[in-house]
């Protein structure tokens, strides 16, 4: 049932049946979403809600609608104080602490989006679980994160030492032996090489120093990392670029951001090897895009600080993405779907990314198919060297 003198679609548990078929009505389908949704009105009243808000919010719809947002669940701070001008602009947060007048609290992505041309209007969208894996990991370590980086730094560091020294017995070994007689020698040294390559990869995300960093020129670093990779990991593949082109200045590490592109852009080189593209058989297509999210942010800390970072940087590729069993594992060490692969790569990204104070998110689009690695990096202040 449309609503009066606005035509937007009611959604609830009396929604009519098409008069003209069995049909499901637009409103029937909303209110079957097992995402919690609130429609709300110009003035803070519930017009509507589905089944999964009355679940989550163990209220009736009957005790919601005609009733202020606050009566249903108290909406965060961050959402009330945004800045002016921003009330019919979309609004985004994730992992937020949420609380309802009957002091039940849990954390959820928060997301508000404005009615097209009905000013005032819009859905509020409350998301709960998963949201570690759709948004990255949290922005601080806990303490037993932090115990377990020192401890495999620590691990690395006196496993290398007597590394060198079997790779030297060996090479002396070598040295004495007839060249026939030299294959296990040389068996030993290059196995005592990729275990050190690999160690020397551990100890990439064991650092835990703080990064330097700068205001920088988005698109200055597209282009270096860009060219880059055409001459690399990427050459074989077709690189498309979308972006937006009056983002601010970014506030990030030029190189480690670099060489997080360089890894995402071979991650997806290597996901698309090999797979045609449409009736020609052609390569598959990696694509850059930019983009500026208004009212993107997320915790940095149990007291409820919170971080804007409203700088989105896509590396979208048409492959067939990664295995249902490891899609929510992606950033975890020693998770790979390729069999040479370390399952180091994306765990590398994870940790310079936190480092440069943004997170990284995995998603997968099934129409049309395509994987997304979305990064959300905080921007300059105005003045900021």
């Amino acid at each position: 049932m449309a609503l009066p003198g606005s035509g937007l679609i009611r959604f609830g548990r009396r929604a009519p049946a098409a008069a003209r078929d069995d049909a499901p009505q637009p409103g029937e389908l909303l209110f079957a979403l097992p995402e919690a949704m609130l429609l709300v009105d110009p003035d803070d009243l519930v017009v509507s809600v589905n089944a999964a808000a009355e679940n989550l919010l163990n209220l009736s719809s009957a005790a919601m609608v005609g009733r202020k947002v606050d009566d249903a669940f108290i909406v965060p701070t961050e959402y009330r104080d945004r800045p002016a001008g921003r009330e019919s602009s979309g609004f985004a947060a994730y992992d937020l602490a949420i609380e309802t007048p009957r002091v039940q609290r849990f954390r959820a992505d928060f997301i508000v989006v404005p009615i097209v041309d009905r000013p005032g209007w819009r859905m509020m969208l409350i998301h709960v679980g998963a949201a570690a894996h759709r948004m990255g990991h949290r922005l601080e370590r806990s303490g037993g994160t932090m115990t377990a980086i020192a401890a495999a730094a620590m691990l690395a560091h006196e496993i290398k030492n007597p590394l060198s020294g079997i790779r030297g017995a060996a090479q002396l070994l070598e040295s004495t032996l007839p060249e026939a007689e030299r294959t296990l020698t040389r068996l030993i040294r290059s196995e005592v090489d990729r275990v050190t390559q690999l160690i020397d990869r551990m100890e990439d995300f064991t650092d835990t120093r703080p990064v330097e960093r700068r205001p920088e020129n988005i698109y200055s670093i597209l282009e270096h990392a860009r060219e880059l990779a055409c001459q690399g990991v990427a050459r074989d593949v077709e690189l498309r670029e979308s972006y937006d082109p009056s983002l601010p200045p970014v506030l990030v590490n030029r190189d480690a951001l670099i060489q997080v592109l360089l890894n995402l852009i071979k991650n997806a080189a290597e996901a698309i090897e090999g797979q045609p593209r449409g009736p020609g058989g052609g390569r598959g297509v990696i694509t850059l895009t930019t983009a500026y999210r208004h009212g993107v942010s997320v915790s940095v800390s149990e007291g409820g600080r919170r971080l804007s970072l409203p700088i989105e940087l896509c590396v979208i590729d048409d492959g067939p993405g990664a295995p249902p069993e490891i899609a929510d594992h992606l950033f975890d060490p020693f998770v790979s779907s390729k069999r040479s692969g370390r399952g180091l790569g994306l765990t590398l990204v994870d940790k310079l990314v936190r480092d440069m104070g943004g997170i990284v998110q995995h998603e997968r689009l099934s129409d049309p198919g395509r994987t997304v690695f979305r990064l959300l990096l905080p921007r300059a202040k105005v003045g900021e060297r």
